[in-house]
């Protein structure tokens, strides 16, 4: 059975999830900036893109050196051993990052990488003329950091924080991965309850009760790798029946959300139905300062308003003052709110436990931690 070299890409401040999430399903990792590398087979490939929770992609090595001119760079690229990853009539687009390196311009990177892959294409297959490129997509990329070359193919196709459940995203959503990532870096367990006051479109709270189902969380979409020849697709059919046996289908949640526009809490219940949690999570159209929490102990976690996502500075400070008052007294609840709001602590009216940096897309932003008692 081959063997790759794999990453999961990550985005910036969540790789030490990923790394564990992988460890968890027993792989050894090493740890990067964006990406976590491991090793595996095309079984691995699909268990790690059906069950990671907080990775971007997984991507397949095909190479890796230095190169400072575009001589070096066509010729270790045709090098590579193309053909047994690549059919005759697939179609490979070539995306490209460059930087810090001698090779800065990306569109020229990647039109002599694409030469480089062809032309080996062609002498392998004995073909003459244009590739036709027909047939099943192989997405690669060229990324270049101080002259190191990384040339990669991307097995996941769109990226996995597209579950297939959110058929509405409402305002400023998360993204289902960052938000399993929010749920992962708090003491939550699925027997201890779980309020978002703020759910919007629901997503943390999918993502919680997907958790505590145990319930894959690419079980529900496609991968670009499903479509290569060269692979044993019946490791989709089995991983599949796998993970589908795997889900605690009489796992009880204390999982709840709450949201002032109605409408809103309508998408969540529409896209929790799609993701087959609906019945494990108790919505409700109400003011979060009217929300009475029904037991001790338990995981409170808000994207509340920031930023642009709220047009009066002035109105998300009031906010904040009252959601402090209404859950400072909730000494056994641990609370996190995720904010871009350097101010947040002030206007909550208590300095946080812990601050961890993070990234939503290209916004950075706080995640103010408060630790309840101990039960």
């Amino acid at each position: 059975m081959t063997s790759y070299q794999l990453i999961a890409t990550a985005a910036a401040g969540i790789e030490s999830l990923v790394a564990n999430e992988l460890k968890d399903l027993g792989y050894q990792v090493q740890t990067e900036n964006g990406r976590v590398r491991f090793q595996g087979s095309y079984a691995d490939i699909v268990k790690t893109n059906l069950w990671l929770r907080t990775a971007d992609r997984i991507k397949i090595i095909v190479g890796e050196f230095h190169a400072k001119s575009f001589e070096s760079l066509f010729d270790q690229t045709y090098a590579l051993d193309w053909a047994a990853l690549i059919p005759m009539d697939g179609e490979f687009p070539v995306a490209g990052k460059s930087i810090k390196s001698q090779l800065s311009s990306v569109p020229a990177v990647q039109r002599i990488i694409k030469k480089a892959i062809s032309k080996k294409l062609m002498d392998t297959y004995s073909r003459r003329g244009k590739l036709p490129e027909t047939g099943a997509l192989y997405p690669l990329e060229v990324a270049i950091r101080k002259d190191h070359v990384m040339l990669t193919l991307d097995t996941s196709g769109t990226s996995l924080f597209k579950r297939g459940y959110r058929a509405e995203k409402g305002t400023a959503p998360l993204k289902e991965n960052f938000a399993a990532a929010l749920i992962q870096l708090t003491t939550w367990h699925p027997d201890r309850p779980l309020y978002d006051p703020t759910c919007g479109s629901g997503t943390i709270l999918i993502e919680a009760a997907l958790m505590g189902h145990n319930i894959a969380p690419g079980l529900f979409r496609s991968f670009s790798c499903e479509d290569w020849i060269f692979f044993d697709q019946t490791e989709w059919q089995k991983a599949r029946s796998q993970a589908r046996a795997a889900i605690k289908q009489d796992a009880e949640l204390n999982i709840y959300g709450t949201d002032v526009d109605q409408n809103m809490i309508a998408i969540a219940k529409e896209n929790a139905d799609k993701a087959g949690v609906l019945e494990s999570i108790r919505f409700k159209q109400i003011n979060c300062l009217d929300f009475q929490v029904p037991d001790d102990y338990g995981i409170l976690i808000s994207n509340p308003p920031y930023g642009d996502r709220m047009s009066s500075t002035e109105a998300v400070h009031k906010l904040y003052r009252q959601m402090g008052d209404k859950f400072r007294p909730l000494t056994t609840w641990s609370k996190y709110f995720l904010t871009s709001d350097e101010e947040f602590e002030n206007y909550y009216g208590q300095k946080a436990t812990k601050k961890r940096k993070l990234y939503n897309g290209a916004l950075r932003t706080d995640y103010y931690q408060y630790w309840g008692k101990k039960n």
